[in-house]
């Protein structure tokens, strides 16, 4: 069985187990979180597809850890100029572990 849900406007394919890195959420290390926005649900047999969400679809799942990305270099340029910019940038995240899929 999986589900497709909505975080940070991303879409993520998940199951049960699953271990994913959403957009920052609020909440402590260990606490619950919800993901309302299902947008399918599929067990193999049969799918379920949302106008845009399905209603009364729940994902749950446990804050493992807040973090940040690896580190992404900005670099812009233009030729001739003598324009040259470097930049880093570190997203930052919250790693959720998928503990059931309710339809």
């Amino acid at each position: 069985m999986f589900a497709v849900i909505e975080s940070g406007g991303k879409q993520h394919k998940v199951s049960e187990g699953d271990s994913l890195q959403v957009e920052l959420l609020t909440g402590e290390e260990g606490s619950k979180v919800e993901f309302d926005k299902v947008l399918m649900i599929s067990d193999g047999k049969d799918s379920k597809v949302g106008t845009p969400y399905l209603e009364k679809a729940k994902v749950t799942g446990k804050v493992v850890r807040h973090g940040k990305a690896d580190k992404l270099i900005v670099f812009k340029m233009k030729r001739r100029k003598d324009y040259r910019r470097t930049q880093g940038h570190r997203q930052n995240f919250t790693e959720v572990l998928i503990e059931a899929i309710n339809s």
